[in-house]
This record gives structure tokens, sequence and C-alpha cells, in this order.
């Protein structure tokens, strides 16, 4: 058990080749997951401008001038 036998030398190389072998394919995973990250964050600013806008009006005071 104390020592790594060719099989557990080929597991870690296959294990590491799916990871950063190929096109990058963990970068890519990581470059996604900050694309929605930014994403999100992006939407909570517009959803901040929305909240901004759209604040009620003060309320008027208005009289009726029939019922003095």
């Amino acid at each position: 058990m104390g020592s790594m036998s060719i099989w557990h030398w080929a597991i870690v190389a296959v294990v590491a080749l799916l990871l950063f072998g190929g096109r990058g394919k963990l970068s890519g995973l990581m470059g996604d997951a900050a694309k929605g990250i930014k994403a999100f964050k992006d939407g909570l600013k517009d959803e901040d401008v929305k909240k901004d806008e759209a604040k009620p009006e003060t309320a008027k005071t208005v009289t009726d001038k029939d019922a003095a």
C-alpha cells in the first residue's frame, strides 16, 4: 500500500490528461465560470439601477374646494 504501482501512476496520468490535456479544458471551464460570475454581478447592478429609477413619487396633499 505504501508504494505506488504502475496502475496508480497510470490512473494519475489519465486524470492529469483529462484535466490539463487537449485545448485547455480546465482553463476553459474556469473562463466560463468567470463569465458567469461577471454576468451575475452585472445583473445585480442593472437591478439596482432599475430600483433607483422606479422610486415612488412623494405623496401630495390634495384639498377639496367644495368640502369647506
